[in-house]
């Protein structure tokens, strides 16, 4: 299984010059897409916005400038749901105007400085990663560098796509279930939990499926890790994989309620 394609992106920067570079070249994308492409950021870049305006020859409304503050409630911990339904809304308005679906590259720094607001803001970025599953809706998140390498790890993980370092594996919405893409190791055992905690497993037919055929090694504590996420909900995890030695591993933890499912 190869990485997703989906443009959900995790994009740590190291200066504002390296912030507006990135989000040049991912809305870029976006107007060769036919999507309307939005700017939220903390600052003004108004070179970008001319750019990008060029590009996509002024068509009306084809790029949005808001500021943080305009798209987001920065003085209290984010309402996921509340603001998932924000992006929903403006999604069909950009159909509804002809645009094949909206991309945005937002700085959310300011709404993930404290731990606090990074626990309510994991969960927020799996929502809105789920309604990307199946609707015309894209985001780059981006975080500057200087949050520190764990709080950057905690919520990359929980994008489909990452800058490089960012996270060593990936979390993410599939219609089905979740996906794991990458390492479980020593490094990331902690980060699992967490990245659990914020993802919605619902049983399906008495099941939870997790596509791990993205995954290029799990440590036994990881699968352990797994195993009692599911276990209180009352299902059989379906654990589908490409490396053969997971059915072993299963069986030497004693682990019931796994199923492997090797897939060719």
């Amino acid at each position: 299984m190869a990485q997703p394609v989906r443009d959900h992106v995790c994009w740590y920067y190291d200066s504002t010059a390296d912030l507006r570079s990135s989000m040049a070249s991912y809305l870029t994308e976006g107007i060769a897409r036919g999507e309307q492409v939005c700017v939220v950021a903390s600052e003004e870049f108004p070179e970008l916005v001319d750019r990008l305006e060029r590009l996509a020859d002024r068509r009306a409304g084809a790029v949005q400038v808001l500021s943080v503050r305009e798209r987001y409630r920065v003085d209290d911990l984010i309402d996921g749901p509340t603001q998932v339904s924000a992006y929903a809304a403006a999604t069909e308005q950009a159909c509804a105007a002809g645009f094949t679906g909206l991309r945005v590259a937002v700085d959310v720094t300011e709404l993930v400085r404290t731990p606090e607001q990074r626990l309510a803001f994991a969960a927020y970025e799996h929502l809105a990663d789920r309604y990307m599953v199946a609707h015309p809706f894209t985001a780059m998140c981006a975080y500057d560098r200087a949050l520190g390498q764990q709080a950057i790890a905690e919520l990359a993980c929980l994008h489909p796509r990452a800058r490089a370092g960012a996270t060593s594996f990936h979390l993410y919405a599939v219609p089905d279930g979740v996906a794991l893409y990458g390492e479980l190791d020593l490094a990331s055992r902690s980060l699992l939990p967490h990245a659990l905690a914020n993802v919605d497993l619902v049983p399906s037919g008495g099941e939870i499926v997790v596509d791990a055929r993205g995954i290029r090694f799990i440590d036994h504590r990881s699968l352990i890790a797994l195993a009692e996420h599911v276990r209180p909900r009352g299902a059989t995890l379906v654990f589908r994989t490409h490396w053969a030695g997971a059915e072993r591993l299963v069986e030497l933890l004693n682990l019931d309620g796994v199923r492997v499912v090797l897939e060719p």
